[in-house]
């Protein structure tokens, strides 16, 4: 029956690269997705699968139902673009300015429809029900993954599993991780206020540029001389502003950034102690502050027997040789919020092609993937999902 389930992906294929060229071309952003989930609950409306739109905001659930009583499993995608101009010569290129699927969550969807498709034809033989979970505003905090739980879309759910195609692993590979794959992803904001003045006239001011350099070289220090060297952290500041003259000294400086840990009493050191150093700088300087830090999504946790038993799927479909233990990741993903309520795991599935130009980095204005990856990842969800529920005790 397998087979079967997996032919069908094969025959459907076609339409899977129409529908993720389709949704490349018309990308909405996090919490704006309107259309993207009305094609969604249609498609699956027209395969007869039971729907349930507006879940948790923009949500989409379909529901397949087996012809025999048994667990349940759930398949998650998600459908939100970026707001990064797609710069690729190719047919299928964005056709709204400067937003782009730049991180492949068309493809996600596309190959979740037709993991449905190939399900509900056979659902006859299913034992259980399988919960096809389409996300929205996975890009954007919040998420939508915390308000589609509320709204219940893990109710009764035994396990879930998903995947996110990966432009730097080559495509037809795939990778797992037992633990945690991917890191709490937070930012801050700081704004130093001083006292401006004339550039030749520095001692009359408060000089927030200087402070602010200062403060950005030592929090690079947390992670070498606070955080043990047996844990991974991250602290990347990606704006500082401040002035806009060449002789004048600011009156302020606003500094943003990003930090990225996989233990919370990590996360927690990181965060008193940026601003502990912040206020120690700016109170011996006599300037003032704002700091804000925001917490995103919590880590990427995996459960280890679900891991080994969807690489185990995995490996029956590429090969042995083709999977194996990923590194765990500096990014976020609210796919964590799932794993915190029910056992599953969340892997990569190779996307990466030179051949096809499928080179370039996740959020990239050129990001692609070699579309081949849907229908390996396709009958890997496919073929956990089915032996999950028929097999696996």
């Amino acid at each position: 029956m397998l087979e079967e389930i997996h032919r069908e992906l094969e025959k459907h294929f076609e339409e899977t690269v129409k529908v993720r060229r389709y949704l490349h071309q018309h990308p909405e952003l996090s919490f704006e997705e309107e259309e993207t989930p009305k094609l969604i609950a249609r498609l699956l409306t027209e395969m007869g699968i039971e729907v349930k739109t507006k879940v948790g905001g923009r949500g989409v659930i379909g529901t397949i139902y087996g012809g025999k009583p048994g667990k349940t499993v759930a398949l998650r995608a998600d459908f939100d673009a970026l707001p990064i101009q797609d710069l690729k010569e190719v047919p299928y290129r964005s056709t709204v300015p400067g937003k782009m699927h730049a991180c492949g969550h068309d493809a996600h969807t596309a190959t979740l429809l037709s993991v449905a498709n190939a399900l509900q034809n056979k659902r006859e033989s299913l034992q259980g029900k399988v919960v096809l979970i389409h996300q929205f505003a996975e890009e954007l905090v919040p998420g939508g993954a915390k308000e589609m739980i509320k709204d219940g879309c893990l109710d009764g759910v035994d396990a879930i599993f998903g995947t996110h195609l990966w432009s730097t692993i080559p495509v037809g590979q795939a990778a797992f991780q037992p633990q945690a794959i991917m890191a709490a992803a937070d930012h801050f904001e700081v704004e130093i206020i001083g006292k401006g003045g004339h550039g030749g006239l520095p001692h009359e001011t408060v000089d927030p540029i200087v402070l602010g350099m200062n403060w950005v070289q030592l929090i690079q220090q947390i992670i070498s001389r606070n955080v043990s060297p047996l844990d991974s952290a991250v602290i990347s500041v990606g704006v500082f502003h401040g002035g806009d003259a060449f002789n004048i000294i600011p009156e302020k400086v606003t500094i943003k950034g990003t930090v990225r840990t996989f233990r919370s009493d990590v996360q927690q050191l990181i965060e008193q102690r940026m601003e502990t150093l912040l206020h120690s700088l700016c109170e011996g300087a006599g300037a003032s502050y704002q700091y804000q830090y925001i917490k995103g999504y919590p880590p990427v946790i995996n459960h280890a027997d679900e891991t080994a038993f969807v690489r185990s799927c995995a490996e029956d479909i590429l090969g042995s040789s083709n999977c194996y233990v990923a590194e765990p990741l500096m990014v976020g993903e609210d796919f964590s919020y799932y794993l915190q309520r029910v056992p599953g795991t969340f892997f990569l599935t190779g996307a990466g092609n030179p051949e096809k130009n499928a080179v370039y980095p996740h959020h990239h204005s050129m990001f692609d993937i070699d579309e081949q990856a849907m229908l390996y990842a396709g009958k890997i969800l496919a073929s956990a999902a089915w032996k999950f529920l028929n097999e696996k005790v």
